[in-house]
């Protein structure tokens, strides 16, 4: 099993292309951080439905 090296600080949200995907990097509470792959059509879903809550 690899050991995980421990992050100092919660940090940003990190999005970022990869290839044909998407990357998101969201810090959670106790370290770490949680990763999602989306395509376009779910990014692009995703923004609609945070847009849609926060207005």
């Amino acid at each position: 099993m690899a050991a995980q090296k421990p992050r100092s600080g919660d940090g940003p949200i990190e999005v970022a292309k990869e290839g044909r995907g998407i990357i998101m990097r969201i810090p959670v509470d106790g370290g770490g951080r949680l990763v999602i792959e989306l395509n376009a059509e779910e990014a692009t879903e995703l923004g609609a439905a945070l847009h849609a809550v926060v207005s």
